[in-house]
């Protein structure tokens, strides 16, 4: 098992999702769209047959009949599975951007008939799920009682996969490199912190170096993360060597290891904000440039109109993450 960014557990097969949970399923779509966006989701025949329950080779004849009719091969062919081309990149971009946008029209169609209410489907890492999205969606909520939303917390790899492929309106993410498909809506650099409870010997320390941090007992987070990554480069670009005590893939449990093993963890500020004082806990800025890489973003399908509640929610989102 791996970690999500600040601790989110993500394991290799893809989880359902809300929303477009299986886009390829939409009936909007040419058998062999679907079964094409459903192979490329997959990552291979045998995995979409198994979706779809379709047999593999009704697939398979069904992906040929595309790629003759486009005239280029969709698929690179490997022995662990199907890969798409540059070809088939580019069509299943536009046919995702496409089935969003036919989902929203229909949505819109059945609200003028009152039978349903705006949704708004976020994907986002565990730090943000904890204070700042059930904050920024109860407030938006007060003023906008007719639209609703579905949150799906995952790693941040995954969230920004779920705009790409349609299943989210919105990502709510760290990022450390640019994503194709995918436009930055709002973008600020979020340095990584020190956490420690008050009485730790850094905590009255204006900002701190991870070489400051050897001393100290060490709690963080598995492989697989944003910071972990930041983390392990600047150790090895530094010659430091930390022997963690506590390693796991849930964040709550590092900061209450923090708090009562005067022990140190990783973290951006901004998932931690509204807890530190509550919870007797101080973070202090890293110093190191290296840790400084990190980027928090929404983002959303690239080429894609958003509808007005989801442009409105940016807007509230942004004024949250802004806020003192």
């Amino acid at each position: 098992m791996t970690a999500g960014d600040d601790g989110t557990a993500a394991t290799g097969r893809r989880r359902p999702r809300p929303g477009l949970a299986n886009p390829p399923s939409a009936p909007f779509l040419d058998t062999g769209l679907r079964y094409f966006l459903a192979v490329s989701q997959a990552g291979s025949i045998t995995e979409a047959s198994e979706q779809l329950h379709v047999a593999g080779s009704a697939i398979s004849r069904q992906i040929a009949r595309l790629e003759q009719e486009i005239g280029v091969p969709l698929f690179e062919r490997r022995p662990r599975g199907m890969v798409l081309s540059d070809a088939g990149v580019r069509l299943a971009a536009f046919v995702r951007r496409n089935l969003v946008d036919v989902e929203q029209v229909v949505g819109e169609i059945r609200r003028l008939r009152g039978a349903h209410r705006s949704r708004i489907r976020l994907a986002s890492s565990e730090g943000f799920a904890w204070d700042l999205l059930p904050e920024a969606i109860a407030s938006f909520h007060r003023e906008r009682p007719d639209v609703g939303f579905n949150l799906h917390v995952t790693s941040s790899a995954e969230a920004t996969e779920c705009v790409r492929d349609g299943s989210a309106d919105l990502a709510v993410t760290f990022s450390l490199t640019p994503a194709r498909d995918v436009r930055v809506e709002y973008s600020q650099r979020e340095y990584v912190h020190a956490v420690v409870n008050a009485a730790h010997p850094i905590a009255q320390q204006p900002t701190v170096s991870l070489a400051e941090l050897l001393p100290y007992p060490l709690a963080i987070v598995d492989e697989g993360t944003t910071v972990r990554q930041l983390f392990d480069v600047c150790c090895s670009a530094e010659q430091l060597s930390f022997e963690p005590v506590f390693e796991t893939d849930y964040s709550g449990s590092l900061y209450t290891f923090a708090k009562l093993a005067d022990a140190v963890t990783l973290t951006g500020h901004l998932p931690v904000r509204r807890r530190l004082a509550a919870d007797g806990l101080v973070a202090v800025p890293v110093t190191d440039r290296g840790m400084h890489r990190r980027y928090l973003q929404i983002q959303s399908m690239a080429g894609r109109t958003l509808p007005d509640a989801v442009q409105d929610f940016v807007a509230h989102l942004v004024d949250r993450v802004r806020a003192p």
